[in-house]
């Protein structure tokens, strides 16, 4: 099976910053790409960024040019580093990776716990 372990999020103050981790462990072929997505209370789950496995990356708009995506594909890992956090940045962020677990086998989505991010006025 496949695992996504999320980690790095917390409290801050607005403006600050935070970085977020995901690794996604177990058999693992390839994966595609990875994104992390965010949910605020009282809202749906919204794409916040991704990063293929080229490193093209992708951004919502609220967050351009304060959030960046990077991955290291040796560990599996995805980083979202979080500059100028703004309250509204606040809620659970969920990592996802699209992936194959064997050679041939087809494309499946797995998301990891969530970690919550909390930013204070």
């Amino acid at each position: 099976q496949v695992q996504l372990v999320e980690s790095g999020g917390g409290l801050v103050q607005a403006g600050g910053s935070l970085r977020l981790s995901c690794t996604a462990s177990g058999t693992i072929f390839s994966i595609n790409f990875m994104r992390w997505y965010r949910q605020s209370p009282g809202k749906q789950r919204d794409l916040v960024a991704s990063i293929s496995s080229g490193t093209s990356t992708n951004y919502a708009d609220s967050v351009k040019g304060r959030f960046t995506i990077s991955r290291d594909g040796g560990k599996n890992t995805v980083y979202l580093q979080m500059n100028s956090l703004k309250p509204e940045d606040t809620g659970v962020y969920y990592c996802n990776a699209e992936l194959r677990q064997y050679s041939g086998y087809p494309l499946r989505n797995y998301w990891g716990q969530g970690t919550q991010v909390t930013v204070s006025s």
